[in-house]
């Protein structure tokens, strides 16, 4: 339907566009790690007892109907319960229905199949059972007007049997900013999916780790767009690939004499909107199909930008789960606020919902940012910020510093030198290497380009040193570059005399254990100042001396 329509077009903008559309090869993996549902078919219908038994008559072609009521009518079916409240959990071949009835609670699915569970779950409820905005496979919560009724009662009978489905993302969690020896951080992953695939796992004593499960996962894409570091990215294609695809659309647009492209990133379920969009759109509005809008990240957008776009647009509706349009807005917005500050307009990256259509045009741009910058190579953040550098070399900041909202992940760390001690519980838990010490001197030091806002230092900080502050450094090479936070004299062995900490921690430490039992003996202080070499030869020494101390160490 989309390349029919494209192919269309007469005029030489749509020509070019339908060039690049159709000689641009997209890279994608041909064979996905996947997950496996079973389904035997057995079907849970709940709701009132008059619409479930009207939806039962069109089903009868399942393995097994079972009936739950939640009105208390009586019906005609012969595999009809009742419960006064209800908890279903799982996903296709997997769903668990607890039902209570005077305070007792039973598996419905050991009563009335003498199995675990269920494979399918039809809900008709207007308040449904499962509160995820995006359903899990197999689930049909109609109650809530999608799916439709029509398009349920169409598809469940096709789910019997075994089916595979893509594993969506992938998880590096060497690069996860959510948590670091037991300190919890960045949780914009877990926050932001309608699918209740993404958990934080774990405690204080053994860590935190985000999980997702696959099973409950639909790749909808909110989580990779929302992760600074590019833990978890798309993999259907990855990034990278995708961003390449735009990149090489663009050139072949260019290649064919098309001019003022504008990119809208379309979602491959929803066509028939996509296509309805197009036809009230110029001929240079390029569609880009992706699996989901949120699969594409800010990186990808600039990089369209300073490839020779001159807008990017999201084919959206007003009627998508709330979780995806709240994370699509927030990162809109936030490209927007990079945007105002180079004096570029804000509707230059914008979300275009379809139903608006209806109105009137949006306000379409025609600037262009051909900056001829080409493939852009490396991590999630480097990408953009390639991009977001080199849109300034054209459009120059009105303020080299400018701030951000509390959620960006760009920004400043500042250090309390008075409070600091050099501890670097900071360092252990920075996750992209923003804090560091370079291990030749008692210091601190920090790139702001590498710094993601996590909150990790800030939490680790025994001193509370440290403060964290959002802000867009427009100078690369100030945020590119260390800079000091702390140093300070190295400590001394009062032995080797070799440099082998601060000296605030040495005086810190002798302070707070003078008068502790175990270092009476002031020679167990004076080690204290000691490198480790010295100070085991210290001890031995001691010991040889008085072979009694050793009933001491």
């Amino acid at each position: 339907m989309l390349k029919q329509l494209l192919q269309e077009s007469k005029s030489s903008n749509g020509k070019a566009r339908f060039y690049a559309f159709a000689n641009t090869i997209e890279l994608t993996n041909l064979i996905p790690p996947t997950v496996s549902y079973e389904s035997g078919g057995n079907t849970i219908i709940v709701g009132p007892t008059a619409i479930i038994e009207s939806a039962a008559d069109q089903l009868s072609q399942m393995n097994s109907l079972t009936l739950l009521s939640t009105d208390g009518e009586s019906g005609k079916h012969t595999n009809l319960y009742f419960a006064n409240s209800i908890q279903i959990s799982g996903f296709l071949g997997t769903f668990e229905v607890l039902v209570e009835n005077n305070g007792i609670s039973t598996n419905l699915a050991n009563v009335a199949l003498n199995h675990d569970c269920f494979d399918i779950v039809l809900d008709l409820c207007l308040n449904s059972c499962m509160t995820e905005e995006v359903p899990v496979p197999g689930y049909y919560p109609v109650g809530r007007g999608h799916p439709k009724l029509a398009d349920a009662l169409e598809e469940i009978p096709t789910l019997m049997g075994t089916f595979d489905k893509p594993k969506f993302f992938r998880l590096d969690t060497d690069l996860c900013a959510h948590s670091s020896r037991g300190v919890k951080g960045c949780e914009r992953c877990v926050e932001s999916c309608p699918a209740g695939a993404l958990s934080s796992e774990g405690n204080d004593k053994i860590g935190h780790r985000i999980e997702i499960n696959p099973y409950l996962c639909q790749g909808v894409g909110t989580c990779a767009t929302s992760c600074p570091t590019e833990a978890i990215h798309y993999a259907l294609p990855n990034p990278q690939d995708t961003q390449k695809f735009i990149e090489r659309t663009l050139a072949n647009y260019f290649k064919a004499g098309g001019v003022d492209p504008i990119i809208m990133f379309c979602s491959s379920r929803h066509e028939s909107h996509n296509v309805s969009a197009l036809k009230t759109l110029p001929d240079n509005v390029i569609p880009i199909v992706v699996e989901e809008l949120p699969s594409v990240g800010m990186d990808s957008w600039f990089a369209a930008l300073v490839n020779g776009a001159t807008q990017v647009l999201f084919a959206a509706s007003s009627y998508m789960p709330p979780t995806i349009l709240r994370v699509l807005n927030s990162e809109v917005s936030m490209a927007q606020e990079l945007l105002s500050q180079l004096g570029i307009a804000n509707e230059t990256i914008d979300i275009l919902y379809v139903e608006s259509l209806r109105e009137g045009l949006p306000t379409l741009c025609t600037e262009s940012f051909d900056l001829s910058v080409g493939e852009l190579g490396g991590n999630k953040r480097k990408r953009l910020l390639t991009a977001l550098d080199a849109l300034a070399t054209k459009r120059i900041p009105a303020e080299t510093i400018a701030p951000l909202p509390e959620n960006a992940p760009f920004g400043n760390v500042s250090c309390s030198s008075q409070d600091c001690t050099l501890c670097m519980s900071c360092v252990s838990v920075c996750p992209t290497r923003a804090l560091y010490t370079d291990g030749h001197s008692p210091s601190l030091k920090f790139i702001e380009q590498d710094c993601v806002q996590c909150g990790l230092c800030e939490k680790a900080c025994p001193e509370n040193a440290l403060t964290l502050t959002t802000r867009m450094n427009w100078n690369t090479q100030a945020r590119q570059n260390a800079v000091v936070l702390h140093e300070e004299k190295a400590a001394e062995c009062i032995r080797c005399h070799k440099p082998f900490a601060p000296q605030s921690m040495i005086d810190m430490l002798q302070s707070k254990l003078r008068g502790h039992s175990h270092f009476q003996d002031e020679s167990a202080i004076n080690r204290i100042a000691m490198c480790e070499d010295c100070r085991v030869i210290d001890m031995f020494e001691s010991m040889a001396e008085d072979p009694m101390k050793q009933l001491k160490y």
